[in-house]
């Protein structure tokens, strides 16, 4: 066997098969580059789901982290550490919010968002204990704990994992009205994505976002963005929500947030809201922990600088271009989505998500399907016009191999 096909084996043999990977072994990454322990390179156009928006081994992140490594990585929260007060003060700052609670993956941070609008809804609107709710968009994705899956409605990620945590009402995604004719005395938080990412990058309809926060205002209702994909310069924006000029009452945040070095995640809101919790009601030993923060705030201050935020907007504005021009031609169905960010509805004809994705594998081009016939394009923010160029050139020759 192959270097590839032995490695491959190992890991089917002794690991859980809760993911199904393209057939490659990554070995090395730089930039938006990869290599594998063969030798060959792709041009990676997931960008980690877009935790490496910034590309695989930036330096400034990898450099944050060194010195880091030299000094202190964990104290847990029963002390204080020396990179904690900034990390926090610096990414409010840029949220526009007051107060952060950082914890470590996407999920964890949607699991705190949900605690926190409940705590809010009985300790400051009065909801009577145990009734509150929160209204969620079908086909979402937030996570895969138990609570979160209780709101899924794809049949993959929830099936045969109840007993389902109540407390959640589910409306079509992009529907106002149906969000209106849901909400009661109870509803506690709307909690959706701006941008559906799992959906295959669904963008709603103008005017849908900023409806959102009219009638959350106007009934008492936490919106609560999940901006763990959309967030941090991948639309073109700081964040997906920036497009309409929206502001959440809480931002979660993750993936990106710890530039694909460590995982770090937060829950940003005023000081009002996350003030509801008391010591001992809510943690995490490694949440904010000091290389976790050392890394996100190389993150936050090169999000302050507006380039990366920039550069999704030029170039994702030549990517949707391009990839328009493939549309009509009976190959691509439809193409959405907003800045370096694309879900590619490919003709079944041609084949399924998956197969498209490991056809673009053989090309050298390393994206990832989604739901049925889609593909979704994110490459790392750092990408250059001609690999951006290259990439799309290598989907074209697989789209005309009919």
């Amino acid at each position: 066997m192959s270097t590839t096909e032995t490695a491959i084996a190992s890991a089917e043999a002794h690991s859980a098969h809760n993911y199904h990977p393209l057939p490659v072994v990554v070995a090395s990454a730089e930039g938006a580059w990869m290599t594998d322990v063969e030798g060959r390179r792709y041009l990676d156009m997931l960008a980690g789901y877009s935790a490496l928006n910034f590309g695989h081994g930036n330096r400034r992140l990898i450099d944050a982290a060194k010195a880091q490594l030299d000094r202190v990585t964990l104290t847990s929260r029963a002390f204080y550490h020396d990179r904690f007060a900034e990390f926090c003060t610096e990414l409010a700052a840029l949220c526009g919010m007051e107060t952060v609670l950082p914890m470590n993956t996407g999920a964890e941070a949607v699991e705190t968002a949900v605690k926190t609008a409940r705590k809010w809804g009985y300790r400051v609107k009065g909801v009577p204990d145990g009734m509150a709710k929160i209204i969620v968009a079908s086909d979402n994705f937030h996570g895969r704990t138990t609570t979160i899956v209780s709101f899924s409605t794809d049949p993959e990620a929830r099936a045969d994992f109840g007993p389902y945590t109540p407390g959640f009402e589910i409306v079509p995604y992009g529907d106002l009205t149906a969000m209106r004719e849901a909400m009661t005395e109870n509803t506690v938080a709307v909690l959706i994505e701006p941008i559906q990412g799992e959906a295959g990058v669904l963008v709603p309809p103008a005017g849908y976002l900023p409806g959102v926060r009219e009638l959350t205002r106007e009934r008492n209702v936490l919106f609560i963005a999940d901006e763990i994909q959309s967030g941090l310069g991948r639309t073109g924006k700081t964040f997906a929500l920036d497009h309409e000029g929206v502001v959440p009452d809480m931002y979660v945040l993750g993936k990106a947030l710890g530039g694909g070095v460590v995982p770090v995640s937060a829950v940003v809101s005023s000081a009002d809201v996350l003030g509801v919790f008391r010591p001992g009601e809510h943690g995490s030993t490694f949440g904010g922990n000091p290389l976790a923060c050392a890394v996100a705030l190389e993150v936050v201050a090169m999000l302050r600088t507006g380039e990366y935020q920039q550069r999704a907007a030029e170039l994702g504005d030549h990517l949707h271009r391009e990839l328009g021009l493939l549309t009509g031609g009976g190959a691509v169905e439809a193409v959405r989505g907003r800045g370096l960010w694309a879900g590619v509805d490919i003709a079944p004809a041609l084949g399924t998500g998956r197969e498209i994705s490991e056809k673009l594998m053989e090309e050298g081009v390393l994206v990832k399907d989604t739901h049925g016939s889609t593909i979704r394009i994110a490459p790392p923010l750092v990408i250059s016009k001609e690999d951006l160029d290259w990439g799309l050139d290598r989907l074209r020759t697989v789209l005309s191999a009919r």
